[in-house]
């Protein structure tokens, strides 16, 4: 649950909306996009969100630019709503503000600001070819999702519309370019996009100058440095909310222009800074609709792996990122489903309540979930070796089926992905990890993915009372950002943001850890069924 201050209208809070002494986090997520008010002291005083789905549209995944918009400005409107509500205020200012959004994907637009093709979000995992020919190119993991990815393979498949492509970015980008004037791009989202040179805080012109010269991409009639946005440290200088981007996020009019904007990030900075998770060695579990395992490393690492994504944190350091495009969408479909039948039964239980008796009564289930297993694949996994997925549940005639293990089973396998390139960090490039934090509304239960994930990782993992704050608090806070950049942002973070948080840590029980090794196993087994179920079942649109 969030912390949103006590609803009859806080003073304090009151105060610090009419002296403008706020910041506004907006993050586009993959299911909601939600905006956060925070006062100075990094408390949520008001909110507002919005919710929407991605679409299949022709085998690709994508969400249309009509409803990034509407989506905005009806969060930001839930915002405004939720401002009067709590405090009889019209709100017409904020000190800062910034946008995040899902990193990755590919958003193409032409001389003329035009949108070539439809969005194609991080999902899409067609990209395979190009991912192969690039990594092997500059031997350094260019995964499936990233942006050049996409371009390549566009490429590749000699698309009509590459020829007069004349900017290229991501979500929280295009957001930030449409309300700014400004082509630029947080580091943290620009290392989604292509490969960083964390010395030099830019794109990698070794790699740049291999990306010209691949024979494909010389005959293109623009050269990549330019089609790309500029990288920019968190605290930089990223312009000013314009008298046009404030009609288009606030229709009213009421919004004033002129509000300092951070630099856009992706949700995995957002999320890295929404667990103190920026500094060497600290690292965060950022668990939605998909999951990414992020450490930051002291260096970058030996050897080209696969399993894991070389990105940079919101300061430009270098860290490494397990990610997993599925991990919530089959747990919630299972949720509705007893949602139902509660229904029908007359029982009267919130989807908060809902929640916290499936999830506990996983902590009763056999320590290896009695021989169940599941598949939470809605899409295609690339650390599964899949290009396409179906949700499956399977179980042997002998398992031991009941509601404990059933959960216990969900929640197992919706960090099994993850866990394949944590272990990769860990286990082959001895990356050292001092902390390690559970973020997202997944920990809002107490306990229950903690130990669970826990098991899965053999560490300890530490849940802050912020925990189910969001991409959009975060965001929040790299906005505050802008006034105190005399510090470092790790000392930002440490000295003002989380001085007083508290946290809670749970160990890993030997008996989890066997029991999920074993389900582990059991899930890698039988990823043949996963496999024939792509098979067999077509997808529908």
């Amino acid at each position: 649950m969030e912390n949103v201050v006590d609803i009859h209208g806080d003073k304090e809070a009151a105060e610090a909306i009419k002296a403008g002494k706020t910041s506004l986090g907006i993050e586009l997520g993959s299911t909601r996009i939600k905006a956060v008010l925070i006062d100075e002291g990094y408390r949520t005083i008001a909110s507002g969100d919005f919710a929407w789905e991605n679409h299949l549209v022709d085998g690709l995944w994508t969400y249309s630019l009509d409803e990034v918009w509407l989506g905005l400005q009806a969060a930001y409107a839930a915002l405004v709503q939720d401002v009067q509500g709590r405090y009889g205020l019209q709100l017409t200012c904020v000190g800062t503000m910034g946008f995040s959004a899902m990193m990755h994907g590919y958003l193409a637009f032409d001389n003329a600001g035009e949108l070539l093709v439809p969005f194609r979000t991080w999902r899409n995992s067609n990209t395979h070819q190009a991912h192969l020919a690039l990594s092997n190119c500059f031997q350094y993991n260019i995964p499936e999702r990233w942006s050049i990815a996409h371009l390549y393979q566009a490429i590749l498949n000699n698309e009509e519309h590459v020829p007069h492509v004349a900017f290229l970015t991501t979500l929280s980008g295009y957001v930030h370019w449409k309300l700014s004037g400004r082509k630029v791009l947080g580091i943290g989202d620009a290392s989604g996009m292509f490969p960083i040179d964390a010395d030099l805080h830019e794109f990698d012109r070794g790699m740049l100058q291999q990306f010209r010269e691949l024979p494909e991409v010389k005959g293109q009639p623009w050269d990549i440095a330019e089609l790309l946005p500029e990288p920019l440290l968190a605290g930089a200088d990223a312009g000013v909310l314009t008298q046009e981007g404030a009609k288009l996020l606030d229709p009213t009019g009421t919004l004033q222009a002129g509000i300092p904007l951070a630099p856009p990030e992706g949700d995995a900075g957002t999320g890295m800074v929404a667990t103190n998770a920026v500094r060497p060695r600290t690292g965060n579990v950022s668990a939605g609709t998909s999951i990414f395992s992020m450490v930051v490393l002291e260096h970058r690492m030996d050897a080209l792996h696969p399993e894991v994504d070389p990105v940079n944190t919101p300061a430009g350091d270098p860290a490494g990122m397990s990610h997993a495009n599925n991990f919530t969408s089959d747990l919630n479909a299972w949720v509705k489903v007893f949602a139902d039948f509660a229904q029908i039964t007359g029982a009267t239980l919130s989807t908060d309540e809902l929640y916290a008796h499936l999830f506990r009564a996983a902590l009763e289930g056999d320590p290896d979930a009695g021989g169940l297993v599941n598949y939470c694949f809605y899409s295609g996994e690339f650390l599964a070796g899949l290009d396409e997925g179906r949700p499956v549940f399977a179980r042997g005639p002998e398992s031991k089926m009941s509601l404990a293990n059933f959960m216990r089973a969900q929640l197992f396998s919706a960090f099994s992905p993850v866990k394949i390139g944590m272990d990769v960090m860990t286990k082959q490039e001895g990356v050292q990890v001092d902390s390690l934090v559970g973020h997202g509304g997944i920990f809002a239960t107490p306990q229950v993915a903690q130990k669970i994930l826990a098991a899965a990782f053999n560490a300890p993992i530490k849940v802050m009372a912020t925990a189910a704050e969001g991409g959009a608090w975060g965001m929040a806070v790299l906005a505050d950002y802008l006034h105190h950049t005399d510090s470092d942002l790790a000392d930002y973070l440490d000295s003002r943001v989380f001085a007083d948080v508290q946290s809670t840590t749970e160990q890993a029980d030997p008996s989890d850890v066997k029991g999920f090794e074993k389900f582990f196993a059991r899930f890698e087994q039988g990823l043949p069924i996963e496999k024939a179920a792509i098979k067999s079942i077509p997808l529908e649109s």
